[in-house]
C-alpha cells in the first residue's frame, strides 16, 4: 500500500455549479484534505475548457494555502511552455515567501489544445520541445545560476528552496531524470505503461542537488464507497463528460450519475462512455486496499496523487476519507 497520498482538483464545474463554485469548493476540499492528512493538495491549469475553471493555477494555489495551514501546496502543474520562465520563478517565489515551506512548482510540458488556444497564448505545438530547455533556465531562475540575462534576478524567488516537479509521459520522464526531479506519472489505467515510465525515469536518473535519489508519484482516478457500486457511480458523471468531449469538442458541467444513468447515447458515445469508465480503481475499502498494493508493488510508488472528480460532493468527500483511512492517515 502506497502510505503517501495526496489530491490534485482540476476544479471541474458541475450542473447547477459554475465556474465559481468550483473554485471554491476547490478550496475547501483542501481543507478537508489537511484535515484527513493528505500529504499535498495540488491544482492543474486549463485555458478556455468548458467544464474545467482551473485557468490560474498559482493564483489558486495561493487561496488554497491562505485557507489552510500544514498541507503542502502546488501545481499539477504549470504548464511551462505557455509562460516564460522568469515569470514562472516570480510567482512561486511569491507563493513560498508568503506560505514558507508548503509550496511544491508541479510543471508540464503541454500547451493549449487547440490552434486558437494556442495562438492566444502566442505559442505553438513545437514549443512543448523546448520543456527541458525551458526547465533548466527556470531552475537557474531560482538558484542564481542563469547567465542567459546578467544583472537580472528572480525575486524574491532567487535562493529561495522550492521543490520542482516534472508531470510527465513518455520523453518527459527523461527530462525529470536528467535533471534530478521527481517524476508524476499517470494514468493508472494503464499501470503497465506506468511501470515502463518509471523504470526508465529510475534507470536514468542523475543525482542533482535537487535530489539524491528517484522519487515517484502515480496519478490515477480512485473511488472508495461503502459498496463497489456506489464507488462505480461517482465515476459516471466525469466518464460521460469524457465522451461528450470526444464526440462534441468541449466538457460540459458534470451531471447526476442518476441523470447519467438515465440517458439515451448513441453507440458511439456508449462505447466512449464505458471505455472512460474502465480500468480506473473503484470498490469499497478492502477491494481499493488490495488494487492500490498491486500498484505499489508495479511501479514501487512512493506517493499517490489522486484525480477523482464528480457531481456528489458528499459521496468524494466520503470517497476520500474512507481512502484516507485505508491508508491509515492522521488527521
Amino acid at each position: 500500500m502506497i502510505r503517501k497520498l495526496s489530491i490534485l482538483d482540476r476544479s471541474r464545474t458541475r450542473r447547477d455549479h459554475p465556474a465559481p463554485q468550483a473554485l471554491r469548493d476547490t478550496v475547501a476540499l483542501a481543507r478537508t484534505a489537511e484535515e484527513l492528512g493528505y500529504h499535498r493538495f495540488w491544482v492543474s491549469e486549463h485555458h478556455s475548457v468548458p467544464g474545467v475553471a482551473g485557468s490560474a493555477p498559482t493564483v489558486l494555489a495561493a487561496a488554497v494555502a491562505g485557507a489552510t495551514d500544514r498541507i503542502r501546496v502546488g501545481t499539477g502543474g504549470v504548464m511551462l511552455p505557455n509562460h516564460q520562465p522568469l515569470v514562472v520563478a516570480e510567482q512561486f517565489g511569491v507563493l513560498e515567501s508568503l506560505f514558507p515551506g508548503r509550496i511544491d512548482m508541479g510543471l508540464g510540458r503541454s500547451v493549449g489544445f487547440t490552434n486558437g488556444i494556442r495562438r492566444a497564448l502566442g505559442r505553438d505545438t513545437g514549443d512543448a520541445d523546448r520543456f527541458e530547455e525551458q526547465l533548466t533556465e527556470l531552475l537557474g531562475w531560482l538558484d542564481g545560476t542563469q547567465r542567459a540575462h546578467p544583472e537580472v534576478h528572480a525575486r524574491p524567488a532567487e535562493g529561495l528552496p522550492i521543490p520542482a516537479y516534472v508531470l510527465a509521459t513518455g520523453e518527459g520522464a527523461g527530462i525529470a531524470a536528467r535533471a534530478g526531479l521527481p517524476l508524476v506519472v499517470g494514468d493508472l489505467r494503464n499501470r503497465g505503461r506506468v511501470a515502463e515510465i518509471v523504470e526508465r525515469y529510475r534507470g536514468e536518473f542523475r543525482p542533482s542537488a535537487r535530489g539524491a535519489q528517484p522519487y515517484v508519484v502515480v496519478s490515477g482516478t480512485v473511488a472508495v464507497a461503502a459498496t463497489a457500486e456506489e464507488a462505480r457511480r461517482i465515476l459516471l458523471p466525469e466518464a460521460w463528460s469524457v465522451a461528450y468531449s470526444r464526440t462534441r469538442g468541449s466538457f460540459p458541467p458534470l451531471l447526476p450519475a442518476e441523470e447519467v444513468e438515465a440517458l439515451e447515447m448513441t453507440a458511439k458515445e456508449r462505447e466512449l462512455y464505458e471505455g472512460a469508465l474502465t480500468g480506473h480503481i473503484h470498490g469499497t475499502q478492502e477491494q481499493v486496499a488490495a488494487r492500490l498494493s498491486e500498484v505499489a508493488e508495479e511501479t514501487g510508488a512512493d506517493e499517490l496523487l489522486v484525480t477523482t472528480s464528480t457531481h456528489d460532493r458528499t459521496a468524494l468527500l466520503d470517497s476520500y476519507a474512507r481512502l484516507a483511512r485505508i491508508a491509515g492517515l492522521r488527521p
